[in-house]
């Protein structure tokens, strides 16, 4: 649906986005994450045909979006962090205004204000102003004026910022039902927000794309399904005698809850190898509870720091097989 290949922005000396590719497929929720100043923004408004590019390529759909922008752009529904509203319109008649810049033949207007107003639950203020009403409805008035025209890529920067819980979760809601029928493209700083919407995460830092997988996959790859979490019950010198007598591990650790005859450990293993039955067996021998057992697992907002504060992960990461520019 989008392709965009080596593509290159540069204000003077300084170089904002640096030779990045990626492929957005239809169908899905993109989230795209990075620092402030990390080139988000800039990518953004280059794929939606706000700013030019100093080189590369960029097609929507087929088209380029600097060669043949008129019909790239059809493809296209956006709505900025600010949305583009104006406060002396009734709701209405902003759709409609709307419905004509983007040349929406008169016979098909009313129809699509219509069922864009029913989608995003605007169709009860339609007859209000825009200033009159509450910043959650709009951002809804904004959502609206981004799918009229039935584009089939929405890109939505900072959707929810600045709402209440309750217009939170109403706008994610929304967007996943544009999903339905949209490739939606995200740029939030929420994280918990992307791992909860998106079907796919792209973390940018420096003007260059550092990973691009599903959460899922980027906290197993980041976390490694070589370190386990256990907590057992036993002296330090027994549960020390059960793991070295264990093998494929590399390392471990051990940490003594206190008030308690419990040690919570991290055990390291040579990658790729599952010794979970082994290490329950062993403990089983000697009579000694696990109480808890598991891979370690990390959120995406530590998979983002390590990956945009630490080159020395980005560069294990790639050599993994993830995508880099």
């Amino acid at each position: 649906m989008i392709k965009v290949e080596n593509l290159v922005k540069k204000y003077g000396d300084h170089i904002a986005v640096d030779h990045l590719s990626f492929q957005v497929e239809q169908g899905q929720i993109y989230g795209f994450l990075g620092p402030n100043g990390a080139g988000k923004s800039t990518t953004m408004n280059i794929i939606t045909g706000y700013i030019a590019a100093t080189s590369g390529e960029v097609t929507i759909d087929g088209f380029d979006i600097f060669k043949e922008p008129e019909a790239a752009k059809k493809c296209i529904g956006y709505l900025p962090e600010l949305p583009p509203l104006y406060f002396d319109m009734t709701v209405w008649e902003y759709l409609i205004f709307v419905a004509e810049l983007k040349g929406i033949s008169k016979n098909k207007r009313i129809q699509q204000i219509t069922d864009v107003m029913l989608k995003t639950q605007v169709d009860d203020v339609k007859d209000r102003l825009i200033k009159n009403l509450s910043k959650g409805y709009r951002q809804r008035v904004g959502f609206a004026q981004a799918i009229l025209g039935n584009p089939k890529v929405i890109i939505l920067d900072e959707p929810t910022v600045g709402l209440d819980p309750k217009q939170i979760i109403e706008i994610r809601d929304l967007i996943k039902k544009l999903s339905n029928n949209h490739t939606v493209i995200l740029s939030s700083h929420i994280l918990p927000e992307v791992s909860a919407l998106c079907d796919t995460v792209m973390i940018i830092d420096h003007g260059k794309l550092v990973a691009c997988d599903t959460p899922e996959q980027l906290s197993k790859l980041m976390s490694g399904a070589n370190v386990l979490d256990l907590s057992v019950k036993g002296s330090k010198e027994d549960i020390c005698k059960v793991i070295d007598s264990l093998p494929d591990i590399t390392g471990y650790e051990l940490k003594e809850r206190d008030g308690s005859d419990y040690y919570d450990i991290i055990i390291k293993t040579e990658d790729k190898i599952d010794i979970r039955e082994d290490i329950f067996y062993a403990f089983a021998d000697r009579r000694m509870p696990i109480i808890k057992m598991q891979f370690e697992t990390k959120s995406l907002e530590d998979v983002f720091l390590e990956l945009t504060n630490d080159e020395n992960k980005k560069e294990a990461l790639n050599e993994g097989g993830e995508a880099e520019e």
